[in-house]
């Protein structure tokens, strides 16, 4: 057997809602160890710190800290960058919420900075690491609907105002449900299909007001500054042409979240902000859709995973999946779309990333503890 390696010291900044099912998963992955939490806001952390019994400490607390290799960054998107930047510039490697950065050049910032200091950048979403994105993956690469040609992705709603109790950023610069949603959608495509090449997009604000029906900020106007209404054109460097419709503008729809198209058949795949969710098949010959079986772990929430993997990196030098390569394509796939639709051109992007591998079963059992 190999020697059990020493967990990664990790401290989580940014102890807002989505923080707990980190901290509640990371306790679960045996090559992490949480040993601090931060906030902007003391009693935020002080919360989350006395619920999980996790030391409370400022944020120069845990730069300064000798013991801690990794930092969480789960602050609100407008602060990854400046949060991310300043952990790196302390020697510290950084996993960030989605997105990476609000703009390409910021997220070339973050990775230069990483590889001038031998560190690494990693990022949410995670979830392409789930069993049914797993099973995905495999079904493409083992030729079942033939080699891909055409893809459609959807997420429409109407919008955050009436649910979040604020809301204000949804609509905002650095916003929007593209850079809301978009990048879990466009990492499980490039999970799937490869990078993206160029993009052609059409948007508008169909609502340039916006009134808050949530509380506690019941009757408050949101003045709209980024489309949300968005449908863009996918072309990949393999060839495959993705249509991808994001509204913040629609009531209801029947739409499916994504769907492959290949030579031979079809996939109809789940909800890309989960880890699990049914797939179905439609081929040639069977012509009818049936679901497909899963074949791979992971269908519950299990965000954290791709911390787990970059641990893993960490420890022994090696790549790791949800890496900041991949999350600064998907940046400037995003900007490159809210561009096309200022200028109304196709634009070419200048990034590309290599395709993240499948999980092995062995890496499976060494992240995480069996129950």
């Amino acid at each position: 057997m190999g020697q059990l390696l020493k967990p990664v010291n990790c401290a989580i900044i940014g102890c807002g809602n989505i923080s707990e099912i980190y901290i509640e998963n990371i306790f679960r992955i045996k090559n992490l160890k949480l040993t601090a939490c931060s906030d902007i806001s003391r009693e935020k952390a002080e919360e989350k710190g006395t619920k999980y019994n996790i030391p409370v400490c400022d944020v120069g607390a845990i730069l300064n800290s000798e013991d801690i290799q990794l930092v969480v960054n789960l602050t609100n998107p407008s602060s990854h960058f400046n949060v991310s930047l300043k952990c790196l510039e302390y020697g510290k490697h950084v996993y960030s919420e989605k997105p990476l950065a609000l703009t390409f050049d910021q997220a070339c910032k973050l990775l230069e900075t990483a590889k001038n200091n031998s560190l690494l950048v990693g990022c949410a979403p995670d979830t392409f690491l789930g069993g049914s994105w797993q099973t995905a993956r495999k079904i493409i690469d083992d030729g079942w609907i033939g080699k891909p040609i055409s893809a459609t992705a959807f997420m429409l709603c109407r919008g955050h105002e009436s649910w979040h109790p604020s809301p204000e950023f949804y609509y905002q610069k650095g916003g929007g449900p593209l850079f809301d949603m978009g990048p879990y959608y466009l990492t499980s495509l490039i999970f799937l299909l490869g990078p993206v090449k160029s993009v052609f997009a059409k948007g508008k604000i169909n609502f340039p007001k916006r009134v808050i029906t949530s509380q506690p900020k019941y009757g408050q106007e949101i003045d709209v500054e980024v489309p949300t209404d968005i449908h863009a054109i996918l072309h990949f460097e393999m060839g495959v042409i993705c249509t991808l419709i994001m509204s913040f503008d629609t009531w209801s729809h029947h739409l499916p979240h994504i769907e492959i198209h290949g030579e031979t058949g079809s996939l109809s795949l789940p909800d890309p902000n989960q880890f699990g969710g049914d797939i179905f098949f439609y081929n040639q010959f069977r012509k009818e859709w049936v679901p497909f079986p899963t074949c791979f772990d992971y269908f519950t929430n299990m965000r954290g995973l791709g911390i787990s993997d970059m641990a893993h990196a960490i420890q022994k030098d090696t790549s790791f999946r949800a890496n900041g390569e991949l999350a600064k394509h998907v940046v400037e796939i995003m900007e490159c779309i809210h561009k096309s639709i200022e200028n109304q051109e196709i634009i070419t992007l200048k990034s590309s990333c290599p395709l993240p591998d499948l999980l092995t079963s062995s890496h499976l059992i060494f992240m995480t503890h069996h129950k």
